[in-house]
């Protein structure tokens, strides 16, 4: 049996990786800088993470939602600790597409409306809704394109006041920073009024967290860079260093019925024990703190290249921006000097979404490799 055909893969097979690197079957060493999609958060193999999964599995791994959990109670105190959302509910699944559904499902149900705001260069997952509400109708199948989704522009106040006026959506949903569209940002003053006009008009407003979230950018959610409170917050990606995890936090206007939503892995033991341990390190080792020193180090770094036209983002979520397309140059920084790097729908970005545990002296390393593949990539264009 073939694999189905729908990822272009780069030439490099990984069997082990430690901390920020990554080791290829030839013995290879690669600098991790975009952790699997921002998935890695306190660095591969980190010891307090393997023993936290292998006393669990000693334990028990898996049991279904119908039994007491008490991780489930303990992550939740965990998040709320370091999120300071102690008043929200927490509900889990098993990634952040799930993550997606379950907010907007919520929010209709709350609203009894069926309509979605969102923005233009969005992603938020691949599955029915979720794709739905991305701004890219390549990925969306006509199946998925029923949804009643409405697309405006960040910091467009008259769009959303025109759109919200009418009182027939559930939700806006939004990223903070938009990760594969680009790392852009809404500027406060229109954050701070879409909460507003959410209020105004009952609709609920979600926070996409899945990326940025569990401290990449300096804070625990990089919402919270604004003085807002979202009905519902979704997370995934970091908040199980790579094993399947996501959740949403859910304000407390919004009640629970029993059977309004539901999953089979979500909130199993051993994801909640995964989700226990990068809390541990985050907490342990300062990693939202250090995402901060981290980023003021990065943007010092390249202002020393004269070829970046811009850095984008925040913390560790992180874009660099050239006047050209960067497929080549991203190619040079693999096959070449042996770091990952990201892509996004914004073809003259790259993004960088390293362990959060990651050092000046490997941002070093990534400046002077750089260095050397935009020196290469002119004398080839």
């Amino acid at each position: 049996m073939k694999l189905f055909d729908v990822y272009p893969l780069y030439e490099v097979t990984p069997v082990r990786a430690k901390d920020v690197y990554v080791y290829d079957d030839q013995g290879v060493e690669y600098l991790d800088l975009y952790g699997g999609h921002a998935v890695i958060s306190i660095g591969h193999a980190h010891p307090h993470y393997v023993a936290s999964l292998s006393d669990q599995l000693d334990k028990i791994g898996f049991y279904s939602n119908a039994i007491q959990n008490p991780l489930q109670l303990q992550l939740a105190d965990a998040i709320g600790d370091q999120s300071c959302l102690h008043s929200y509910a927490l509900f889990l699944c098993s990634s952040g597409a799930e993550a997606i559904e379950n907010a907007l499902k919520l929010a209709s149900f709350h609203t009894q409306r069926k309509k979605v705001l969102a923005f233009h260069k969005s992603f938020h997952g691949r599955t029915s809704a979720a794709v739905a509400v991305t701004d890219n109708k390549a990925i969306t199948a006509p199946l998925n394109a029923q949804h009643e989704v409405d697309f405006i522009a960040f910091n467009d106040l008259e769009a959303l006041k025109k759109a919200l006026a009418s009182k027939t959506y559930c939700a806006v949903i939004f990223e903070a920073i938009q990760g594969v569209g680009g790392l852009d940002q809404p500027d406060e003053a229109f954050v701070l009024a879409l909460e507003e006009q959410c209020n105004a008009t009952g609709t609920c407003l979600i926070a996409d967290e899945v990326q940025a979230g569990f401290s990449r950018t300096g804070t625990f959610f990089a919402y919270q860079h604004y003085p807002i409170q979202p009905h519902i917050i979704t997370m995934a990606k970091g908040m199980g260093n790579g094993f399947p995890i996501g959740g949403i936090l859910v304000h407390p206007n919004i009640e629970a019925q029993q059977g309004m939503l539901g999953t089979t892995f979500g909130g199993n033991h051993l994801a909640c024990r995964a989700s226990l341990a990068v809390l541990d390190i985050l907490q342990k080792d300062r990693l939202q703190e250090h995402a901060k020193h981290m980023e003021s180090y990065f943007r010092e770094k390249a202002e020393h290249l004269s070829a970046i036209k811009k850095v984008k983002g925040r913390g560790l979520m992180l874009g660099i921006e050239f006047d050209f397309e960067v497929g080549a140059l991203r190619k040079s920084l693999i096959y070449d000097h042996y770091i990952f790097t990201g892509g996004s729908s914004h073809k003259k970005l790259i993004r960088i979404l390293p362990p959060l545990t990651v050092q000046k002296h490997h941002i070093d390393y990534f400046f002077s490799a750089l260095e050397k593949a935009l020196e290469q990539n002119t004398q080839t264009a």
